[in-house]
């Protein structure tokens, strides 16, 4: 059977339970597809953070875009950690939960003449810079409202961090950054520039990576075109190195946090940066583990070749496995004798690709709770209403207590900002 995903889901008398929640009391209570997370899950992750990074000048902004939900939010506004947002809707939610603006850090390749006026009003910490383009747009608006936003330059290393093409951000072939030999003169100007403050530079290489050697070679680079840029007589405060340390979903090795700290101290010491502060995007590595996503087997369904349990949750509620070919596990709720044969575990959306799980030996019951587990990252997040399916509800547990953090949709939230011309 597939493993539990951290030490806050522990089977009792053969029943999975979130802290001291009953996971199938949730599901009876609130119904299925259900995302439940752990609070306790959360902050063993920000913890673990924290002291990896003891001792060392450093800055955490959790990456909104893996779980954006209000209450998950506040769990890190409380923690005192920033936040690194992609969109103008990601600010208003970190707003919306009190967040300091001077903590956010507004990423991303596309930032419209709106979003970047939105959060000059807000006051935004740094804006992330990542084309030329990008650059001359938000120091125009600067110069028209009369500002001086802090910025980072993110620069594109070509570094292969070895993970899925889709998640890879730091090659040249990249979407993402400033070409790195292209990245000198651009810094040149924005230091030379009134209306911006150089504060820092910036590479993302990645998502889930399990190993931190394509980390130390970005750094390098990095610090090469600091070495080049002091000559010119420019400093920087600030490194970031955005997000990307991975989690185990299966049998992936990943290495200690600490020895990420350690290898980008030396190479930052050794050359002369070591007063630099270091700043950080942790999306995935801090919620993947806290969350689950609870369907009920519809059906079993054998064939001469297949077997597959037909679940209510499908891509629409888990895109990753559809769009990743992820693995996620998958556990049943209950602890019962599995039977001989490997089932897929699959969804009722109209798609070949609707599946949470292939070849899994699970327990072949009709009505049976199941778990993918490792589901708090880029689940509910990247949820959809397609086939006009609603969105599920989600729940936060926090010890014995358990919190509705987001009602389920009901069928008249599917059509809530559609309108139906009076001519037709």
């Amino acid at each position: 059977m597939d493993s539990l995903p951290c030490s806050q889901f522990q089977y009792r008398n053969g029943v999975l339970f979130c802290e001291g929640v009953n996971i199938r009391d949730l599901a009876d209570r609130y119904g299925t597809p259900l995302y439940v997370y752990s609070r306790q899950c959360i902050n063993e992750a920000i913890d673990n953070y924290e002291s990896a990074f003891d001792g060392v000048s450093h800055k955490f902004c959790y990456a909104v875009k893996a779980n954006s939900n209000l209450a998950i939010l506040r769990i890190f506004q409380k923690k005192g950690w920033g936040f690194d947002i992609v969109s103008m809707g990601e600010l208003a939610r970190v707003l919306q939960i009190g967040a300091d603006p001077r903590k956010i850090v507004f990423s991303g390749v596309g930032k419209t003449e709106e979003e970047i006026r939105v959060a000059l009003s807000a006051k935004v910490g740094v804006f992330n810079i990542e084309s030329e383009a990008e650059f001359e747009r938000l120091s125009s608006i600067a110069e028209e409202m009369r500002c001086r936003p802090r910025v980072y330059f993110r620069v594109n290393p070509d570094v292969d961090a070895h993970t899925h093409p889709y998640i890879s951000t730091g090659l040249k072939t990249n979407k993402f950054g400033i070409d790195f030999f292209s990245a000198y003169g651009l810094i040149k100007r924005a230091a030379a520039c009134s209306h911006v403050e150089l504060a820092g530079i910036d590479c993302h290489i990645g998502s889930q990576l399990t190993s931190f050697s394509p980390y130390f070679d970005a750094c390098d680079r990095l610090i090469d075109l600091l070495e080049k840029l002091r000559t010119a007589g420019i400093e920087l405060k600030d490194i970031d190195f955005g997000g990307g340390v991975g989690v185990r979903y299966r049998d992936e090795q990943i290495e200690p946090l600490g020895e990420l700290v350690r290898g980008l101290r030396e190479r930052l010491a050794g050359r002369g940066f070591g007063h630099l502060r270091i700043v950080m995007e942790p999306g995935r590595s801090v919620v993947a583990a806290s969350g689950i996503l609870l369907g009920t087997v519809q059906y079993v369904k054998t064939t001469p070749v297949k077997h597959f349990l037909i679940t209510d949750a499908g891509m629409n509620d888990l895109i990753r496995p559809a769009l990743y070919a992820a693995w996620m596990p998958v556990l049943p709720v209950v602890e019962r004798h599995c039977s001989e044969m490997l089932f897929d575990v699959v969804g009722p959306v109209c798609e070949s690709s609707d599946w949470l799980g292939r070849d899994r030996a699970l327990p072949a019951e009709t009505g049976q709770l199941l778990a993918v587990t490792m589901a708090g990252a880029y689940g509910m997040s990247m949820a959809s209403r397609y086939n006009s399916r609603r969105l599920p509800a989600e729940v936060l547990v926090d010890g014995k207590l358990a919190y509705l953090i987001r009602r389920r949709d009901s069928l008249e939230d599917l059509w809530a900002n559609e309108i139906v011309p009076a001519e037709l």
